[in-house]
């Protein structure tokens, strides 16, 4: 795809949006259910995963970690954004790779120690690229994908979070 075909395929869907602001807000979902053991199974768009413990808190390794799943939803989401907007600038880019690595200490989540965070305590995402294009505008490619990364921008800012509880 290049340029003018984003564009073409995108402009009416932003003109709708600059129009009916309401059409541009839009609801996505994800459930799980909880699965034999200690593991749960989500539906996903490329069928169903099962998602365990991760081996550093007692799991065999062999299902889904929510923590790399979160993750691989970063390097996707960075992924496809740096795609997009290399090709909103007009670049062809020769190589895209983009890694995203986060620490955990896990006696956090296993209540081994208050002082332990539970989650990542600190995230660092490499993005590896080439393209015949000036290094300042490589810069610019990136800083605009960091800008308009919707995982990325949500682990930034994160939302208002509504916890709900529905008994039986």
């Amino acid at each position: 795809m290049d340029a003018e075909s984003l564009k073409a395929l995108q402009a009416p869907l932003k003109a709708q949006y600059r129009d009916m602001p309401a059409r541009a807000v839009v609801t996505l979902r994800a459930e799980s259910t909880g699965s034999e053991g200690v593991a749960c199974s989500l539906s996903t768009h490329r069928g169903m995963i099962e998602a365990g413990l991760h081996p550093a808190t007692g799991g065999s390794g062999l299902q889904a970690c929510s923590g790399d799943m979160l993750l691989e939803a970063l390097v996707a989401c960075a992924g496809v954004t740096l795609q997009a907007v290399a090709t909103a600038f007009g670049v062809t880019l020769t190589k895209s790779r983009i890694c995203a690595e986060g620490d955990l200490d896990f006696r956090g989540t296993l209540g081994v120690a208050k002082e332990a965070p539970v989650g990542f305590s600190d995230l660092r995402i490499t993005f590896d690229i080439a393209a015949d294009a000036a290094s300042e505008t490589l810069a610019k490619i990136v800083s605009t994908t960091e800008r308009y990364c919707v995982v990325l921008q949500t682990i930034q800012r994160p939302p208002n979070v509504q916890i709900l509880t529905k008994s039986a």
